[in-house]
């Protein structure tokens, strides 16, 4: 089964890619590596999500806001490449986490975006992960996402 009709069977809808925080674009594709820019949890209600793990979100409410962020990574994907089936590998997913000292939930965290990672690309998905806490992230954001991803050739 192709990655859009697993994204298409999941019932999901991508939201518009949301536009740089900065002076850098979305991602950037050399030979057939693309590198995706890191993605925030989209708005809910309008409202970006604020806060820290271990705070102001327990690691269940992460894990949703890790898959959030990914349905945006997901985005970028599609517009950049024109179809979830070019992809070939899912190479690396990264995380960045706004979490107090005590935090140790890094995993369980971005595990949001690796099960939604998974779930739409199938095979393709066996990817390389990091996670770490850091003290602030941009906007007050409580997590963000960059990913790697190997293209099929043309």
């Amino acid at each position: 089964m192709s990655a859009e009709q697993r994204f298409a069977d999941l019932g999901l809808v991508l939201p518009p890619v949301s536009p740089p925080a900065g002076n850098y674009t979305t991602a950037v594709r050399t030979g057939n590596l693309l590198f995706i820019s890191g993605k925030a949890p989209l708005p809910v209600d309008g409202t970006p999500p604020k806060g820290k793990l271990g705070r102001d979100y327990s690691a269940a409410e992460g894990y949703g806001l890790a898959r959030s962020a990914c349905l945006d990574l997901i985005a970028v994907i599609r517009s950049k490449l024109g179809s979830l089936d070019a992809v070939a590998q899912i190479v690396e997913l990264h995380g960045a986490l706004n979490a107090v000292p005590e935090f140790e939930e890094h995993a369980q965290v971005l595990d949001g975006a690796s099960d939604l990672l998974a779930a739409v690309f199938g095979p393709a998905c066996g990817h390389a992960r990091s996670v770490i806490g850091v003290s602030s992230l941009r906007n007050g954001v409580p997590l963000t996402l960059k990913a790697i991803v190997e293209v099929k050739p043309d």
